[in-house]
Formats: C-alpha cells, sequence, structure tokens
C-alpha cells in the first residue's frame, strides 16, 4: 500500500515528538507500505514567525511573509526526515516547490492548482521515504505561497490524491472525529466513520479536527482519510463515502464557531444592483461571506443587509461596507463581533423531518435568541450571542441524543 501520513504541530512540538514520529513511519515500513510524510512546521513557530515579522511591520507584504513562513515546515521536514534514516531508512526530504506542488498567486491562502509529483514518485519506487513540507506551494512564476491555516491537511490529501494513495492519515493531537468538542460536553463520544459531506460542513462550520479544503479535495478524487492521534494507538476516524447506515441518525454533530463577526448596512435603498456591488466588492478583497439575510421591505424603499465575515477579517470587510453604504445612500454599517454559530449536522437529515423545530426549540427553552439562520441538506445554524455557546452546545448534544451515539 501507499499511505501518506500528516503530521500537524503539537505531533512534531520538539525533537522527541520528532522521534515519536519517526518511530510511527518506520514501523508502517516496516508492514510492508510505502510512505510520504507531511509534517506542519513544529507548534507555535508559525505564530512566531508572525510576531518577528509584526514587529517590524503591522502590515508585513504578503510575499515576504510567505517565503517568512514557509521556512518552519522546511526545517521540520529536514529533522523528521534525518530521524527517519537515523531508524535505518532511506529518507529524503523535499520542500513545496521540489513537491511540485503549484498554486494561484494569492498569497497567504493560495490553492492549490496542480501537483507535479515526479521528483515524489521517482523516489517511492527508489524505496526512499518522502517527507514533505506541508501548508506552501509555488507559482507558476516560482513564487513561494503558503495555503492558509490548516494547509498542512490540504497539502496531505493533495499529495495523496496526486500519488494515488490507498490510504491518508491525518495525524494530529486527538484521536478522532467527535460529536462535538469533548472540553465543553465530555460525554461527547467518538465517531468511528463519517461521511465526507458532513465532514466538510462540520470542518466548515468551526470544528477544527480537519481543514475545509482538505475534505473537499478528499471528497473530490474520494481519498480516504483517517483522522487518528499521533500520542496513542487508538482507531481513529474514517471519513468515507456515504453509505444506509448514516441516514439512520438523525445528526451526527454539534459544532461551534467563535470566529465570526456580524457586519449589517442598515437603511438600503430596495432597488436592484446593491447586494451585487456589495458582495463584489468583499469578493475583490478575498473575504469569504458565510451567512446572508436581507429584510423584507414593508414600504419598498429601504432594507436592512446582515452578513457573516471570519472575525479577522472583520474590520476590512467593515470598511468595504462603510463605502459601498456611502456610494448607495445607505444609513450606516455597524460591526458585532460578540457573536457565535451554532450548527448542527448529519446526512440522516435528508430522510428525517422537524429536525429544525427542535433545534430552535432547544434554543428557545433555554432563552437563548437567534439572530440569523442558515440551512442546507444536511446542517442548520443559528448565529447567538456568543456567551451562550457552551449552554448551547451542551443543550443540542444533550437533546439530539449524542451522548449516546455508537
Amino acid at each position: 500500500m501507499l499511505i501518506v501520513q500528516k503530521y500537524g504541530g503539537t505531533s512534531v512540538a520538539n525533537v522527541e515528538r520528532i522521534k515519536a514520529v519517526a518511530q510511527r513511519v518506520s514501523k508502517t515500513v516496516k508492514e510492508g507500505n510505502n510512505v510520504v510524510v507531511v509534517v506542519s512546521a513544529m507548534a507555535g513557530e508559525t505564530d512566531k514567525l508572525i510576531g518577528l515579522a509584526n514587529q517590524l511591520s503591522p502590515q508585513p507584504n504578503e510575499r515576504e511573509l510567505d517565503l517568512l513562513l514557509s521556512s518552519g515546515e522546511r526545517v521540520t521536514t529536514a529533522l523528521t526526515a534525518i530521524a527517519i534514516e537515523s531508524l535505518g531508512h532511506k529518507a529524503i526530504a523535499l520542500t513545496g516547490r521540489q513537491m511540485g506542488i503549484i498554486t494561484d498567486k494569492v498569497h497567504t491562502k493560495a490553492k492549490i492548482s496542480e501537483i507535479n509529483a515526479y521528483k515524489a514518485k521517482d523516489a517511492i519506487q527508489k524505496g526512499y521515504v518522502v517527507v514533505v513540507a506541508g501548508f506552501q506551494g509555488i507559482t507558476d512564476e516560482d513564487e513561494v505561497t503558503t495555503l492558509g491555516r490548516g494547509g498542512s491537511d490540504l497539502s496531505a490529501v493533495a499529495i495523496a490524491a496526486a500519488l494515488k494513495a490507498d490510504l491518508c492519515e491525518i495525524y494530529t493531537d486527538v484521536d478522532g472525529v467527535y460529536t462535538t468538542d469533548p472540553n465543553i460536553v465530555p460525554e461527547a463520544k467518538k465517531l468511528e466513520k463519517i461521511s465526507y459531506e458532513e465532514m466538510l460542513e462540520l470542518a466548515s462550520l468551526g470544528a477544527k479536527v480537519l481543514q475545509t479544503r482538505s475534505v473537499e479535495f478528499a471528497m473530490k478524487y474520494n481519498v480516504p482519510v483517517i483522522v487518528r492521534s499521533s500520542f496513542n494507538d487508538n482507531a481513529g476516524t474514517l471519513v468515507t463515502k456515504e453509505d444506509k447506515d448514516m441516514e439512520d441518525i438523525k445528526v451526527s454533530g454539534v459544532a461551534y464557531d467563535k470566529n465570526q463577526s456580524k457586519i449589517t448596512i442598515l437603511g438600503v435603498p430596495d432597488k436592484p444592483g446593491i447586494a451585487a456591488k456589495l458582495f463584489n466588492a468583499i469578493a475583490s478583497a478575498n473575504i469569504v461571506v458565510d451567512m446572508i439575510v436581507q429584510n423584507i421591505s414593508n414600504d419598498g424603499k429601504e432594507t436592512d443587509i446582515s452578513f457573516t465575515v471570519p472575525k479577522t477579517d472583520s474590520k476590512k470587510a467593515l470598511e468595504i461596507t462603510q463605502s459601498i453604504a456611502q456610494q448607495t445612500g445607505a444609513k450606516k454599517a455597524t460591526l458585532a463581533e460578540d457573536i457565535a454559530k451554532i450548527s448542527i449536522v448529519g446526512v440522516g437529515m435528508r430522510t428525517h423531518s422537524g429536525v429544525a423545530a427542535k433545534m430552535f426549540d432547544v434554543l428557545s427553552s433555554h432563552g437563548i435568541n437567534i439572530m440569523m439562520i442558515s440551512t442546507s441538506e444536511i446542517k442548520v445554524s443559528c448565529i447567538i450571542s456568543a456567551k451562550y455557546t457552551e449552554l448551547a452546545v451542551r443543550s443540542l448534544h444533550e437533546s439530539f441524543n449524542l451522548d449516546f451515539q455508537k
């Protein structure tokens, strides 16, 4: 088998942890497998590098920032290869450039366009363990890029797809995907398996186990992914195609996201084109909008539009919205950062009615006001006051019997 193993920052936090990773890789090789290892920077290293840059400039040039940040993974890659070689295996460390990870030109959150894995394929055929720096790539003009937070997950899944690997193992500091955050609900259960769609929703809704784009890639190219802990040998959670058993469960998990801000543009003239102008401007700034609600105008003259963006982009989004408000004659734009998004997810929602109504009843019974609502076939999300986050998560987890999930 060809197995891609990805190790996050906590898994390679120091020399002792890197030695443990090398031992796990060695065991996998001795079992008769070819192995490609994708590593993140050591825990805290990326934040340390960002901090150094911010000491020199409050807004560092993104091109230079990418070059700086890519160094963290390169250090870990070389050290991991050295550790694996010390156990008697042939190993070779590759940067994103050497791996042939080609991206678009958007610095700090680039998207992978293709992977020319010739060097890696050749090394695998020669019996090497290939160790790749995650989180980074290169444009077709030889500019170094990074893939954004959690980008090493994306690197691993994309590499697994390019190499047609049999399995992609994501090693982290948790031993699988849980029905919700065990730090909030100690009774949360680990799922044996979860569909790509459910995992994608959970990842996009705040669950930090897998990065959203990595799940999209896995689903698109049908890459089997197992989420496991690098700190024990427990069975992980398989992320795979949906099967019939998954439909029997109404709700598989509860997610929350406190990294949300709500922007409202008040007194918008109720005429065509203004929403398009606003959200085109937001999109041009590479800001991702999540939920959008527009109030219905009673008099046909004015309306209000509210939308949510990541908290890290809130100031920039507010400036753009204020500019559009002035241009269009809207009254003003406001920003609320003390909010959270609470979501329930499950493919069983397609075949079970009343799930959304039950969620609203549960929140209402605890005095939690809902500001915005968004739904899809397999999820319901609500924006609430951030101070009620933990209460909402615990209440929903209990009400949908997730404490007893198998």
